[in-house]
Formats: C-alpha cells, structure tokens, sequence
C-alpha cells in the first residue's frame, strides 16, 4: 500500500473516532492518572527500601507508608480496570457508527448492487473487519498520547534526581519507536492483503454451501474440494505472514528495552562501586536514587511497549479500512435520491418515455422502452429469460438507476423520496425472504396491526391453509432460519399472503407462482387475480396462461417491448407472444 492510500486511510478512521470523542478522552484521562500513581508507587517503594536497608528504620514506624503504598496497587488496579471498560465501550460505539454507515449505504443502494458481490463477502466486511477496529479505537488511539505524556512525566521525576540516567532513557526512547513504524508498516500490508483473501474464502465457501446440489450434480464437489484446501492453504500462510512480523515487532521492543534498562543498572552498579562520579550534582549517590530509576525505567518504556502491541490494531484497522472505505466510497450513484414527497393514496399510473434501464455499474440493461398503464392498470410481461423483465421491475422499485422519463401518476421516480414510494408497494418475488420467527409475524410483517379476520382471509386466499393443520402450532409456529421448516412453495405462498395483506398502490410480482404446483397455482393466481383490481400490477411469468385475466400483455425481448396487446390479440397474432404460446403448449406434459 502506498504511503499517500495508507495516510488517506489513517485520516478517516480518525474521523470516525470523533463519534466516540468523549469516552477517548476519558480512557486518556484514566491512562495520564494511571501513569501518576506508577510514580507514587515507585517513590514510595523506593523511599521504603532506603529506609529499612540504609537508614535502618524499624518497620513499625514505616506502617503509614506501607499502608499508601498497598492503596497505590488498589487504586492502579482499579484504574486499568476502568480504563479497559471505558475503551471497550469507545470500540463499541464506533463499530456500531460504522456498521450502520455500511448498513444504510446498502440499503440505499440496492440489491441489484448487492449480488454484484458473494454474500461471504458482506458478512466478512459488516461482521469480522469492523469488529477488528475495535482494538485500534479502545487501544491503540488513546494510547498515542500516553506513550508521549508518562514518559516525560517520568523524565521529568528522574531528571532532578539524577540526570545520567535521564539523558539514558531519554536517548534510547526515539529508537522503540523507528523501529516500531518499519516493521508496522510491512504488518499493515500484509494484515490488508490477509484481510483480501478471508473475504475472497469467505465468498467461495459460502458460494460452495449453497451449490453443493448442483456440484454434487455434475461431479464437481471433489474439485471444489481440493480448490477449498488451496485457498486456505494460501490463507493460512498469508495468517501466518502476520504473525512473523508481530513477533519481530514484539522482538524489536523488547531488545532495546532491554538493552535501555540494562545501561542504566550498568550505571547505577560502577556509580556505587565508585568507577563513575557524575550524574547526581555531585552529591553521594543513594540507594533511594538508583532503585527509583530502576523501578521506574520499565515504566519508562511501557507506554511504547503498549502502543507497540497495539500497533498491530492499527495494521488491522488499515485493513479493513481499506474494503470499507473502498465501498462507502464506490462510484455508484443511487437508483432513488429524490427528496420530493409522496402523499398520494390509491392505485397509480405509470408513463415512460425513453427510458433506458442501467446496472448499477451503468452498463445497459434494457430500452429504450416506452408505455403507459393507467390507473388501476393489470399487465403482464413475459419474454424469455435475460429479456429485461425483472430489472424492469427493479427500476419501478428504485433499485436501478435509469435515463429518460419515469413517471408515477405524473411525478418523476427518482425525485420521490425511496422509502415513501416502497411503502406504497407490495411485492413478491422468486425467492421469498420470511425473517421473522413464526408464520403469523411474517404474514403480518407489513401490515402489524391488522386483525384475525384480515389475517384468515389472506391466508385462505394464498392457500396457505392447505399446509397450516401440518404445523404443530399453526401460525404461530417457529419456521426456522430461511424458513427451513417449509417447502419453497409454502414459503413463497406466505410471501403472497403478506402481500395480499398490504394495502398498496402498486403491486408487483415476479413470478409469484413459480415453485408451486398446479394447484396450488391455480389458487393463488385466483386471488392475485382478485387483488389486482384494486391497484396497478406488473406481473413478471413464464406462465403464459397465468396472463388471460390481465388487461395487457408486454412481450419483451433483449431489453426492448417488441409487442403489446390483450391475450386474444396476441395469441391469434403471428408474432412473438404467438411463438412462445406455442412453445409452452409443446413443452407441457401429456
């Protein structure tokens, strides 16, 4: 990573460490107080040891001082434990900060943004890189000021006392540091590419979950395997890439504190054995002088050491900053950033005039397409697969971006504020998402207040009432993580039911029957079929034969509407809609 990337990287985690300014302070007040008391522990046990071995003071006389000095360890102790409390709750709340910035610039963008990316992916940026920032923001930022604070602190006490030892120290100190930054930064790059390969593991591993049907299918799980093993053979060997350097780190801290604190106890040795003769203004040196500066010349070096191990929290927090900033900051516009609010009630209208449909990479999906649907309006699209059907549908939802003109009964789509207009929506798609815990709080999760009897209906009309005498509480029954305790076809009836019971403006329904068989189809698109009186709906199918009630018929084709016009139109026609008719009928069984 280049210098310029590293600090633009360094400017914003300290930016988002404002959020928690307060609790920062307070772990630096908790640190400097700290940092006093090593200072009156090491007087006072200094002060002890010259009496009783010098002075040769009787012990009962030295009670007071023994007494502050055991006070001196309570209070020490009690310190670093409020210390750690106040720095975990900073961490915590610039986490949870980030986590909601990562959170909402999802949901802004969309999920036609979001399957750009495999969902191990996501779970490692929301989940394991933010958490890894949590030692940086309770540790490392606190502690750059600490190791610059009790160490001049601590000079400033041996200084009048003695001031060989000081110039000592004081000379030995810049090199903990030089030392400390060259091997950081190699940490720091290794830690990010370790940080780019678990989020590239994490998405194929999950991936491989997922599709383990369809390798088991086509005799790949033993190749898969074996690419599995390869990529955490590469993992383990980045992991273990960091840990050499924090090691060497930790090495380089401690050689030259050592080296440091063993001059000094040089000194202080040849001092009273009379070879050296300067240092103490000339008066005899004391035992006081030279196991104070030795007590506290560990102390000296301590807040370094700390900022050393913390270090690698920085090289972590570089990491991972590096994939989020990268996303909060990716050039994709929002689908919907309009502030224009949207106060109307009832069924809409739809106009679009050449209006091009764009991922939200800006490549070309699908236009330039023209319609109209009026008020109250029922169409059908179908079209073979890759036709534009679905990211139409994205677009009417916000979801993707768009050039030309979109209107809703006269206003522009993407002025409207987003979470205003998906409120007038009901939606159904492919693969139904239940996320809540019981039957009843996923039909109910638009609609929170609605009563039995509008539950009993929706529930009759999306023929959930086939499978309910099968569950053991009804619909109050726990159906599992990714509504494991039903079928897709039982699931996806669920999700027509929450949406039979949100009173919309808009409905639409990406093939809502698709993993239901015949007859339970047949139900539901008898009630879908219902609903769609009472507000504009735009139903995407494969299912030719679930169009005839519509009020209009879309064929669509590489992105473009190539025909228009009611089931009899089109089917007498010799045209599009004509052939894939024809296609279904041959494909049907006998």
């Amino acid at each position: 990573m280049n210098k310029t990337r590293q600090q633009e990287l360094l400017r914003w985690l300290k930016q988002q460490s404002a959020r928690a300014k307060r609790w920062t302070r307070l772990s630096m007040i908790l640190g400097l107080l700290s940092g006093l008391l090593i200072l009156a522990q090491a007087w006072l046990l200094a002060g002890l040891l010259h009496s009783l071995i010098v002075v040769h003071t009787p012990r009962e006389t030295l009670w007071q001082s023994f007494l502050f000095l055991a006070l001196t360890f309570i209070l020490r102790a009690v310190v670093t434990w409020l210390r750690e409390q106040v720095g975990f709750i900073c961490g915590r709340i610039i986490r949870e900060e980030i986590r909601r910035l990562v959170l909402d610039r999802l949901q802004v963008l969309g999920p036609a943004w979001i399957q750009g990316k495999p969902a191990g992916s996501w779970a490692t940026l929301i989940l394991e890189q933010i958490e890894d920032m949590q030692d940086y923001y309770a540790r490392y930022l606190p502690q750059i000021s600490l190791a610059g604070i009790v160490p001049l602190l601590i000079l400033v006490s041996i200084f009048p006392i003695n001031w060989a030892a000081g110039l000592i120290l004081l000379a030995t100190a810049p090199l903990i540091p030089i030392f400390m930054a060259l091997v950081g930064m190699g940490a720091a790059d290794a830690n990010r590419r370790n940080f780019q390969a678990l989020a590239r593991l994490s998405g194929q591993f999950l991936d491989s979950l997922r599709g383990l049907d369809t390798l088991r299918l086509f005799c790949r799980a033993e190749a898969e395997i074996n690419q599995i093993k390869s990529s955490t053979e590469n993992f383990r060997a980045r992991t273990m890439e960091v840990l050499r350097l924090a090691f060497l780190s930790s090495a380089v801290l401690e050689f030259f504190a050592s080296i440091s604190i063993a001059v000094v106890a040089v000194y202080f040795g040849f001092s009273y054995l009379g070879e050296l003769n300067f240092g103490h203004y000339g008066t005899p040196v004391t035992l006081f002088a030279g196991f104070l500066v030795l007590i506290l010349a560990p102390e000296f070096f301590q807040p370094l050491r700390d900022l050393g191990v913390f270090y690698h929290a920085k090289a972590q927090a570089v990491g991972a900053a590096e994939s989020l900033l990268e996303f909060l900051t990716a050039e994709a516009a929002p689908p919907m950033a309009g502030n224009a609010h949207w106060n109307a009630t009832g069924p809409v209208s739809l106009t679009a005039k050449d209006v091009h449909i764009l991922s939200p990479q800006g490549a070309h999906l699908a236009g330039p397409l023209n319609f109209t649907v009026p008020v109250g309006g029922s169409v059908a699209i179908v079209g073979l697969s890759g036709a534009g059907k679905s990211s139409l549908l994205n677009a009417l939802l916000g979801f993707m971006p768009y050039q030309g003109q979109l209107a809703v009964s006269g206003q522009e789509l993407c002025e409207i504020v987003p979470t205003q207009w998906r409120q007038q929506i009901s939606w159904v798609g492919q693969n139904p998402h239940l996320p809540e815990l019981t039957l009843r709080q996923n039909i109910l999760l638009g609609q929170p207040d609605a009563n039995a009897q509008c539950l009993n209906e929706v529930i009759e009309q999306a023929d959930v009432s086939e499978f309910l005498p099968l569950l053991p509480e009804g619909v109050d029954t726990l159906i599992g993580e990714d509504a494991a305790r039903l079928s897709v076809g039982q699931a996806q009836r669920v999700a027509v039911a929450r949406a039979l019971l949100s009173s919309c403006s808009l409905m639409l329904l990406d093939e809502p029957v698709a993993s239901l068989d015949a007859e339970s189809e047949a139900s539901v698109m008898r009630a879908l079929n219902q609903a769609a009186k009472k507000q504009t709906t735009l139903l995407v199918t494969h299912r030719l034969e679930d169009t005839a009630q519509f009020d209009e018929i879309w064929v669509m084709d590489k992105g473009l509407l190539v025909e228009k016009g009611t089931y009899q139109q089109l089917s007498e026609q010799a045209g599009h809609f004509a052939r894939l008719l024809a296609q279904r009928t041959r494909e049907l069984p006998l």
